[in-house]
């Protein structure tokens, strides 16, 4: 009898455990249908709010029909928003007109629309270059990014930063394109004008994901203060991270002021320790340091992209829009000036 008992009940358990199993199957198949309909709807909207604004753009604005586009779009605008919603404001008609002219060929919009919400593409509209678009829009999609994150890194200028670095990192095949930015922004730290060393480090480490998510995406954290033990002496370097898609270790040293060459004879240091001592197969250890101000004559002198070694600013807060903008364009010319030297020589 109890033998009979146990049997229903481990029946009963089977049935509710395929129950179960057959519920989240179908849910992650429903949710799957929701994200793909919601993507397609989408990138539905967005193609039509393209086509409103060319037809608009090529019927009214562009034929020499200026003064009319004018009196006509608070005239249509306000019919459409009747008929059809607030989609079609003319604030929101206007943004169409700019879409079809920053965006005028429809071969590159498509692709896009099934990856960008019309919320990512209003962010790119204020960006003055194409390259600075594409850029972003591929950082969006890349990095998975909602709108708030997108604002985030374009007020934070991180195509100008990334242009910057990725100069320095053409002279040299151990550095791969947007592989870094320069300067890093550690202004989430929030540290108070007389911090430490330590101060640095210890905040770093406990806003880690942040601090990996300025770094760029395939940056693992591996160890805090790595210890090296050499001739029986013990070094400490600040942070180590792995990147999984170039597959090599990178060694990060903090420093406090400006760049000095010192510095790279400890980075040389570090490096040949990991390679000795930690990678693993063809792991090569890169290095990065950063600090408050990078010498960029004394970087150019030393040639430190040939030893596997980068240096970039990082700033505790970001200044004001056109001093951040003044500061990244007198570093970018001094970045392509440098790098035109280095072609002549």
């Amino acid at each position: 009898m109890t033998k009979k008992i146990k049997n229903t009940e481990t029946s009963d358990n089977q049935i509710e455990f395929s129950n179960e199993k057959l519920f989240v199957d179908l849910s992650q198949l429903i949710e799957q249908s929701r994200q793909q309909v919601a993507m397609q709807a989408n990138s539905t909207l967005t193609i039509l709010f393209w086509q409103v604004g060319k037809r608009i753009n090529d019927d009214v604005l562009q034929n020499q029909r200026a003064e009319y586009g004018k009196q006509i779009l608070p005239t249509l605008s306000a019919k459409l928003e009747n008929l059809y919603g607030r989609n079609f404001t003319e604030k929101n008609i206007r943004r169409m007109v700019r879409f079809s002219e920053q965006f005028p060929d429809i071969e590159i919009v498509v692709p896009l629309s099934r990856q960008l919400s019309w919320s990512h593409f209003i962010e790119l509209f204020s960006l003055k270059s194409n390259n600075a678009k594409q850029f972003y829009a591929e950082l969006a999609i890349k990095e998975t990014l909602g709108v708030r994150e997108l604002r985030k890194q374009i007020t934070n200028k991180a195509f100008e930063r990334t242009e910057i670095a990725n100069l320095q990192s053409s002279q040299s095949e151990k550095f791969p394109i947007n592989t870094f930015k320069d300067p890093y922004l550690l202004d989430f730290l929030g540290l108070q004008n007389d911090y430490l060393e330590k101060d640095i480090e210890t905040a770093v480490l406990h806003e880690l994901e942040k601090f990996i998510l300025e770094l760029g995406k395939g940056f693992a954290f591996v160890e805090r203060q790595k210890r090296m033990i050499i001739d029986g002496d013990d070094f400490y370097l600040d942070l180590l991270f792995f990147h999984r898609l170039l597959k090599r270790l990178v060694a990060i040293e903090l420093k406090l002021g400006k760049f000095q060459a010192k510095h790279k004879g400890q980075m040389e240091l570090y490096l040949k320790w990991l390679d000795k001592n930690e990678k693993q197969e063809e792991e090569m250890p890169i290095g990065l340091i950063l600090c408050a101000e990078s010498s960029k004559e004394q970087v150019e002198l030393l040639e430190m992209h040939k030893d596997g070694i980068m240096v970039a600013e990082y700033w505790t807060e970001l200044p004001p829009k056109k001093e951040l903008e003044r500061k990244l364009h007198l570093a970018l010319i001094e970045a392509k000036e440098r790098f035109e030297r280095k072609k002549l020589l």
